[in-house]
């Protein structure tokens, strides 16, 4: 359906991330993937959405000159717990440490996706309230040790063995969790290819 809409255009999804990637498959939608390093350092006194809109920012400005029929599509998603953003992990410790912080509270996961053409430059985020039960030692020990959640936000993934067991309950959009609010990706391209 989308596809259709979309022939005159090509999408370029700059994001390494196997779960967005599959995202923009099952939206059965033409794209290409395009990655560029940069330093997702960001200014001390941003909060928030603040943090996620300015890296998604940050990293579609890695992309110069794009062409006129192309739509660039950038995301960050972080964890905020207590005024403090959890990133991905660097090592077993710091994973270990994320999650013995989420054990027995409430965090909000918030994801920005921003959409780039020659023309213009539109971001969006979204933010899910995720409870999760106190977790053990033990649970915490093998979840990382069996699933090493480097690469996400906050050392977990929804969808994983630490969601099925963990996860109370969630105010929001499941898959923002996972990385990308999916209903806004589609709303804005469906927008983009009506106008």
């Amino acid at each position: 359906m989308l596809r259709e809409k979309l022939t005159n255009h090509k999408i370029i999804l700059a994001s390494g991330s196997p779960r967005r990637q599959a995202f923009f498959k099952e939206l059965d939608i033409d794209f290409e993937i395009q990655v560029k390093a940069i330093d997702e350092t960001f200014p001390s006194h941003l909060t928030r959405s603040e943090i996620t809109d300015y890296i998604s920012k940050l990293k579609a400005s890695a992309f110069k000159d794009l062409k006129e029929n192309e739509i660039l599509i950038t995301s960050d998603t972080l964890v905020w717990l207590n005024g403090e953003a959890l990133g991905k992990p660097t090592d077993i410790e710091v994973a270990k440490e994320m999650l013995r912080k989420l054990s027995g509270r409430m965090h909000e996961v918030i994801t920005s996706v921003c959409f780039t053409s020659k023309h213009f430059q539109k971001t969006l985020n979204d933010t899910t309230k995720v409870w999760f039960k106190k977790l053990s030692e033990e649970e915490i020990d093998y979840y990382i040790q069996t699933y090493r959640p480097f690469d996400k936000a906050g050392s977990y993934g929804i969808q994983e063995w630490i969601g099925y067991i963990g996860i109370e309950k969630i105010e929001g959009c499941y898959f923002n969790v996972m990385g990308l609010p999916i209903r806004i990706v589609y709303k804005i391209l469906n927008d983009i290819a009506t106008q």
